[in-house]
């Protein structure tokens, strides 16, 4: 009989769990391209819409904020906007993750994808 053998099925379950969590991470990274988020500037007077994955997908502009004198203004707060949105869009991906990992049961603060 041949001894230590059986922590080959340990590995086998430690083997198909990762792969189970590569195909939640997968699943989830999909799932940011549906997700959005919406920055804001001016009160509201400019709104960025973005996936979270950060890729910009709308632009709303008040039309009261369009005078000629106040171009630089305008610019300033689209910018705003779209900074506001991207940095919502990258903290919703962490929460994703964050909810991932915890579903998984990985220490907190762990990092993913690997």
């Amino acid at each position: 009989m041949i001894k230590g053998l059986g922590g080959l099925g340990d590995m086998a379950k430690m083997m198909q769990a990762a792969r189970d969590m590569q195909a939640k991470a997968e699943e989830l990274q999909k799932s940011l391209d549906t997700l959005t988020v919406t920055g804001e500037a001016g009160a509201g007077l400019v709104k960025a819409t973005a996936t979270a994955k950060g890729e910009l997908t709308g632009l709303d502009i008040d039309p009261s904020i369009f005078v000629a004198s106040e171009k630089q203004v305008v610019e300033d707060l689209i910018l705003a906007a779209i900074k506001d949105a991207q940095r919502r869009a990258q903290d919703r991906a962490q929460q994703e993750m964050q909810r991932l990992a915890g579903d998984m049961g990985l220490p907190a603060g762990m990092k993913l994808p690997f």
